[in-house]
């Protein structure tokens, strides 16, 4: 692909506004958008005519595991690292194809895989990492069987990448400066009991005050900020206090807390399609009955915690979590959350709130000069049926990731 040329004959899709603006051409040099004019403005040079279809800025996800290539965390069936990068190719390459530009890793991903998108060696969405999520023992990130008994060597036991372990506060401090060493570019935490993880119940509360506080600091001293897996009111509120600034799942938020995190300007990252995935197929791909039983309690407040959120105020980025097997839901969040939000608040959790998030106002999640050329074309327009964007093979005619096109049927 040329490094510069035009798209013409559209409609563009203001995210903030939640409108249409009709009458424009956009022009993209060297993978970034040069000029957004009216379309009297002379063209030359290499033109793509859209013919009046929707454009719009690539999606982001703000909660994805990339090298989660199976449903099963168990330790002791741990895949050979080359193998799980080779599948977590195949996963970002997937992702990229359902119109994610962008995504935010919260466990699994390193500056290798970064850096292999970046170089091209594999297709994907540009990636924001964590490295490996930090847990307490016994927390949301020790995935060891509950008769394993204690081994110095585990302490810092990791799995396919995903976690490592961290007790107090000199050890909070090492292991937070050493994954900002290994390239993370946010740091994740495990501030809650979790699902997938048997030892410990939704209504654990992990890591004392000291120690989230010494998360928080380590991070803001590094230009960065703190994601906490929570999923109880009280433990949303331990998080945000001590200074997090995005809260991962929510689903048992209450109002005072959610009113806490607007007042903070704390976002949060629900992800209910992870539950409803697992509800539906965990049992037969092997998922623990225990597991399973945990399931239960966080899927059915789901709904609850946006409606929760939204009369608060709370800013609500887009995040499936999901695992292995179960990937390819990752666009069933829009249908999800269509229960409780509207079709503009679900495009902005996606693209100008994801940019938010990540660090990246004005250059993602935006169709303006000056950010990248990430961008989708549609057939239908989205902000009138959500459903256009949960069917990308049938809807997205053009996806476009720093101005090269990745899929072209235009």
């Amino acid at each position: 692909m040329k490094n510069s040329y035009w798209l013409t004959n559209l409609r563009l899709l203001d995210c903030r506004a939640g409108r249409l603006i009709a009458g424009k051409s956009v022009h993209i040099r060297d993978g970034v958008i040069d000029e957004v004019v009216e379309d009297a403005h002379p063209v030359t040079g290499a033109v793509f005519d859209l013919g009046n279809r929707v454009l719009m800025p690539g999606l982001i996800d703000c909660h994805v595991h990339v090298t989660a290539v199976k449903l099963n965390l168990a330790p002791g069936k741990e895949l050979p690292t080359s193998l799980v990068t080779a599948r977590s190719s195949r996963v970002m390459r997937e992702m990229l194809l359902r119109g994610f530009t962008s995504v935010r890793d919260a466990g699994g991903a390193d500056l290798g895989l970064k850096r292999a998108v970046e170089e091209g060696l594999f297709q994907g969405p540009r990636l924001f990492i964590c490295g490996r999520a930090i847990s307490q023992t016994g927390g949301h990130g020790d995935f060891r069987a509950q008769i394993d008994q204690p081994n110095v060597h585990e302490m810092e036991h990791t799995l396919n990448g995903i976690g490592r372990i961290a007790d107090g506060v000199p050890e909070v401090r090492r292991a937070t400066r050493d994954e900002l060493r290994l390239g993370a570019d946010h740091v994740k935490i495990m501030a809650s009991g979790g699902v997938a993880s048997v030892a410990d119940p939704i209504d654990f509360l992990q890591y004392s005050d000291e120690e989230l506080a010494a998360f928080v600091d380590e991070a803001r001293r590094a230009r960065t900020y703190v994601m906490a897996h929570t999923y109880t009111a009280d433990a949303v509120e331990r998080c945000v206090r001590a200074g997090v600034r995005t809260i991962e799942h929510g689903n048992l938020i209450d109002k005072p807390t959610a009113e806490l995190m607007a007042a903070r300007g704390a976002y949060l990252v629900p992800t209910l399609v992870t539950y409803d995935a697992l509800a539906r197929e965990g049992r037969n791909l092997g998922f623990s009955e225990v597991s399973l039983s945990k399931l239960e309690r966080v899927l059915a407040v789901g709904s609850d915690s946006l409606r929760i959120a939204q009369a608060a105020g709370v800013k609500m980025a887009y995040g499936s979590d999901l695992l292995g097997e179960l990937h390819r839901c990752q666009l069933d969040e829009f249908r999800l959350r269509s229960a409780v939000l509207s079709a503009p608040e679900l495009i902005r959790s996606a693209t100008s709130l994801g940019a938010e998030v990540v660090g990246m106002e004005g250059k993602l999640g935006v169709i303006a000069p000056g950010a990248y050329a990430d961008m989708l074309v549609l057939d239908e327009n989205p902000l009138e049926d959500i459903n256009v964007l949960t069917d990308p093979t049938k809807n997205i005619r053009a996806i476009i990731k720093h101005g090269e096109f990745v899929k072209r049927e235009i």
